[in-house]
């Protein structure tokens, strides 16, 4: 079957190198993109909303908002690395029309 992939793919003469087999392992298909992305979002949903949620805790209130805030922001951000990679990905955050909105975000954070 990989001798199929290889002829189908155009790799026949070339014998797959261990980078190409690692590509390969570690792809996810498109199902578990989603799944991953889904949960992702979710869990920075949780989390931002939990934030919120603790911000009138007294006296650790802030520090708690501040904690869960971010991370929820990060976990959001994160899980567009699921769907489009993240090399992909941060080309697109540091493009020129993107680059203002992106140093301010990640400033804030």
């Amino acid at each position: 079957m990989d001798k199929l992939k290889r002829v189908l793919s155009g790799r026949d003469a070339e014998e797959p190198s261990g980078l190409a087999e690692v590509i390969d392992a570690t792809s996810l298909g498109w199902g578990t993109r989603v799944k991953g992305f889904v949960a992702c979002f979710a869990i920075g949903c949780l989390c931002s909303l939990l934030g919120s949620c603790l911000l009138w805790v007294p006296k650790k209130g802030l520090m708690l908002f501040a904690v869960f805030y971010t991370l929820g922001n990060i976990a959001s951000i994160g899980s567009t690395l699921f769907l489009m990679g993240p090399m992909k990905q941060l080309k697109r955050m540091f493009e020129p029309t993107r680059l203002i909105a992106t140093v301010v975000m990640l400033v804030s954070i």
